[in-house]
């Protein structure tokens, strides 16, 4: 019994000294990438100051991915992209700065920072609550107490503005006579009514001239200057004036014949 007990308490020694010795490794490696992270955000901060911005936000992001505990390199970076007005960007590496800085001074600046996003973008609501939280990292910031004092001003302003704009126009419809609304609704109405009921009567008269100006099958079509049945063209209506006027004429000559040969006639026509 002695010897199982000697065993077990020799197994467990075991392996809390292979554990110790893993937690001590994987400190070891995460100091190595830590270092390696901090080294290539120096290296980007030297080509950030010489205007090599492309190799600098290309070596923060190796600092960013090569260790989670690096703070500075996102941060830094936000601070690029900010000066830059890619406020999006900015805002995103200034969060993520936040989320992995594990002292207070290095929260701080990430909350005031983005509080300047949002001040930008003028969500002023949304800034003083960035700033709330960076006092609440360091109250003793001056600059960010200013802040939020501003951001406090421009956002009562703003739902002043809105709240006001909003009354305009609840008064512009409550000024509005009922009756007046209710005509022009009725006289939109009409109008888009006759609008249907002439768009209909031009479509059906397009489709009767259509149908009238194409000829039957077997038909020969008509020319543009061929006039149309029961109508005379303008020499026909020189012919039949002349008949008529030849027929008058044949008339009257008789007429004069009976005044001298014949009885007057009691009720001569009028031609």
């Amino acid at each position: 019994m002695k010897k199982i007990m000697n065993k077990l308490f020799f197994l467990l020694a075991l392996g809390m000294i292979s554990s110790a010795f893993a937690q001590e490794e994987k400190a070891r490696e995460s100091e190595k990438a830590l270092k390696n992270s901090l080294n290539l955000t120096w290296q980007a901060n030297e080509e950030l100051s010489e205007n090599e911005f492309v190799k600098a936000e290309a070596d923060y992001r190796r600092a960013i991915s090569k260790s989670g505990e690096n703070a500075i390199a996102p941060y830094n970076l936000g601070t690029a992209y900010y000066k830059k007005e890619s406020l999006e960007e900015a805002f995103g590496r200034f969060k993520q700065a936040g989320e992995i800085a594990g002292e207070k001074p290095e929260k701080h600046k990430a909350f005031h920072n983005m509080g300047n996003v949002f001040m930008k973008n003028e969500e002023y609501e949304k800034a003083v609550e960035a700033y709330k939280e960076a006092l609440r990292n360091n109250p003793s910031d001056e600059e960010t107490r200013y802040n939020l004092a501003l951001a406090k001003a421009l956002a009562k302003k703003q739902q002043n503005q809105q709240k006001d704009g909003e009354d305009e126009k609840k008064d512009q419809k409550e000024k509005e006579d009922p009756q007046e609304q209710e005509n022009k609704e009725d006289q939109q109405d009409q109008q888009e009514k006759e609008g249907g009921d002439q768009e209909k009567e031009d479509n059906k008269e397009g489709e009767g001239e259509e149908k009238k100006e194409q000829p039957k099958q077997g038909e020969k079509p008509e020319e543009k200057n061929q006039p149309k049945p029961n109508q005379l063209s303008p020499q026909q209506i020189k012919n039949l004036l002349e008949a008529m006027q030849n027929e008058e004429n044949k008339v009257q000559e008789k007429m004069n014949e009976k005044k001298v040969k014949g009885p007057k006639s009691k009720n001569a026509k009028d031609w």
